[in-house]
């Protein structure tokens, strides 16, 4: 994943608990999985309007 060995992986991840602590880290997780879906949505809704768009050009 993203040229990352497993040994790299684990140090981030004990940074990660060392920093934000392991109450914080789902709330960070959780977070970042609505921010993640939000994006997705709106490249979405973005594609869609240029297909919609292109569509009615023709």
């Amino acid at each position: 994943m993203f040229g990352l060995g497993s040994t790299e992986m684990i140090l981030i991840l004990v940074v990660v608990l060392f920093f934000f602590g392991a109450k914080k880290l789902p709330e960070l997780a959780r977070g970042l999985g609505k921010g993640i879906r939000e994006f997705k949505d709106a490249t979405k809704e973005v594609k869609e309007n240029i297909e919609k768009a292109t569509s009615e050009d023709k």
